[in-house]
C-alpha cells in the first residue's frame, strides 16, 4: 500500500502476500485484508504488522470492517463472513453469500455486499445469521457507509445511487447518476456532510446532499481516469481520488466549499 503526505509526497509500505480490502481502524490506522488474515498499518511510522486468523491459513479474505464493539469483521472469497472474538479468534461464520464484496458497518451491525447476486444483507449482532436481506438494484458494485448511519450503494449497470438505512436495512433513496457509477466516499458529521460518487465512464465525481431525502448535486470535479476509489479527509477538506488504471491520485482540497 502507499500513503500520501498532505504535501502530495508519497511512500510505499510492503504487504507481504499482497491485499486485498481495507478499511480504517482507529487514529492513524487502517486494517487491510489479506489471506488467511489482516496487516495493521501504523501510517505514521509507516510499519505494517500481519494477523494471522487462528486455523483459517488458507482463507483468501476479500473484505474487512470494524464494528462499534470493536470486533473485527472479515468476508471471503467463498462467501463466508467471520465476526472475530478478538484479534485471532474467530467467534462466528455465517456462508450465505456467493462471495463477499464488500463489509461496512454501523455501530455493531455489519452489512455485506454481494456482487454476484446484486445484494445487501444485514446482520445480527451474534455474526450467526442475516437480518435483513435486499436486492440493490441491477448490479451493485460497490459500498460505503457515511457518518449518519446510512449505507450509500453503487448501481453501476442500472446507473443508480441506493441509500440504506440498517435499523433495520431498508432502501431509503435511490437516485439516477448515469456514466457508470463506481467509487464512492462520504464526507462531514452528522446531519451535514456530502456522499461522493464517482462515474467512471466521464471521469467525474460529484458530490450530493442527502438531507432533504433526495439526493442533491452540490459540487462535480473532473477527475484522473477511471476513478474507482474514493476517500475524503474531514480534517483538511480534502478529496482523494485514485485511479484504476494506473493514472495516479488526484487530491482536490476544499472539495465540498
Amino acid at each position: 500500500m502507499t500513503t500520501i503526505a498532505p504535501g502530495g509526497a508519497a511512500t510505499p509500505i510492503g504487504l507481504a502476500g499482497g491485499a486485498t480490502a481495507m478499511t480504517a481502524d482507529g487514529p492513524g490506522r487502517v486494517a487491510v485484508a489479506t489471506r488467511g488474515g489482516y496487516f495493521v498499518v501504523d501510517v505514521a511510522a509507516r510499519r505494517a504488522t500481519r494477523v494471522a486468523v487462528a486455523d483459517h491459513d488458507d482463507v483468501d479474505f476479500t473484505a474487512i470492517a470494524r464494528r462499534g464493539d470493536g470486533r473485527l469483521v472479515l468476508g471471503s472469497a467463498d462467501g463466508t463472513v467471520y465476526t472475530l472474538s478478538s484479534d485471532t479468534a474467530v467467534g462466528a461464520s455465517l456462508k450465505i453469500f456467493a462471495r463477499v464484496d464488500g463489509l461496512v458497518t454501523q455501530g455493531d451491525t455489519a452489512v455485506v455486499l454481494d456482487r454476484g447476486q446484486t445484494s445487501v444483507t444485514s446482520l445480527n449482532t451474534d455474526g450467526t445469521s442475516a437480518e435483513h436481506a435486499l436486492r440493490a438494484g441491477e448490479g451493485a458494485t460497490t459500498m460505503a457507509a457515511d457518518p449518519n448511519g446510512r449505507v450509500l450503494v453503487a448501481d453501476t449497470r442500472g446507473g443508480e445511487l441506493l441509500v440504506y438505512g440498517v435499523d433495520p436495512l431498508m432502501l431509503r433513496q435511490r437516485y439516477p447518476v448515469p456514466d457508470a457509477p463506481y467509487g464512492l466516499t462520504a464526507s462531514g458529521g452528522k446531519k451535514s456532510g456530502l456522499a461522493w460518487v464517482a462515474q467512471t465512464a466521464t471521469n467525474t465525481v460529484v458530490g450530493y446532499d442527502l438531507a432533504t431525502g433526495i439526493p442533491v448535486e452540490k459540487v462535480r470535479y473532473r477527475t484522473v481516469q477511471q476513478p474507482n476509489t474514493l476517500a475524503f479527509d474531514d480534517t483538511s477538506g480534502t478529496l482523494y481520488v485514485v485511479s484504476g488504471t494506473g493514472g495516479g491520485v488526484q487530491m482536490i482540497p476544499g472539495a465540498a466549499q
